[in-house]
């Protein structure tokens, strides 16, 4: 099930260079500068997410830095990707991953938005996590995820890396995978896959369960 936790590791390569980083090199000089930003929107912050107050004021240091305006667009979020993927075309999963971050559907990712995405994905629950990954293959937001979608998902993934991937996988090989994952997620075999098949399945699978932890980190 490869593909189902492609998205994370990519998602990684993202939090590592805008947020990681940036906690790595300026932590220690946090409270020798001023760090800007509305105490409303900090408290809940803290109370929303699992940063302290530390980690979401270099967060948004960094954010800003990238994205001075305090939102991203999606153009500019498939820049983004677009850096860490050149040999591949990463628009349609970067157009995907973006919706599971724009809560709100505005067409933006705010900070807050941000940041309360990055806290499932670095710190959240095994369940949390599986509740993200779930909604980024529920495309349409409908609580169900039937094959197209799947086969939406895998497609926009083998157009960002699958051809320089190895080994090198196909359009067919690509196919024959959701169809085996497909079936094998849909326990009742309606032809679409639920949440609970979703989660049921996944906590089964060991694997599945040690691919989530990818994101368990100190900051």
């Amino acid at each position: 099930m490869n593909y189902l936790w492609a998205a994370r590791s990519c998602l990684r390569k993202i939090i590592d260079r805008y947020v990681f980083d940036i906690v790595d090199h300026e932590f220690d000089d946090l409270e020798m500068q001023v760090v800007r930003y509305k105490p409303e929107g900090l408290d809940t912050l803290c109370r929303n997410t699992k940063f302290s107050r530390k980690e979401l004021q270099i967060m948004y240091r960094g954010f800003k830095q990238e994205c001075p305006t305090g939102i991203v667009n999606e153009e500019t979020f498939k820049e983004i990707y677009a850096q860490f993927f050149p040999q591949g075309d990463s628009s349609a999963y970067a157009h995907y991953v973006f919706n599971t971050f724009d809560h709100d559907r505005n067409g933006t990712i705010s900070f807050e938005e941000f940041v309360m995405g990055l806290s499932v994905l670095s710190r959240g629950t095994l369940q949390e996590r599986l509740q993200w990954a779930f909604s980024l293959y529920d495309i349409n937001g409908d609580g169900i995820i039937t094959k197209e979608e799947m086969n939406d998902i895998v497609s926009a993934i083998y157009e960002m890396m699958g051809r320089f991937s190895e080994p090198t996988v196909d359009e067919t090989t690509a196919r024959d995978h959701v169809d085996r994952v497909f079936q094998k997620m849909d326990l009742n075999k309606d032809g679409v896959i639920s949440l609970e098949e979703f989660m049921d399945t996944c906590r089964r699978d060991e694997n599945i369960t040690k691919g989530m932890a990818i994101f368990d980190t100190v900051l």
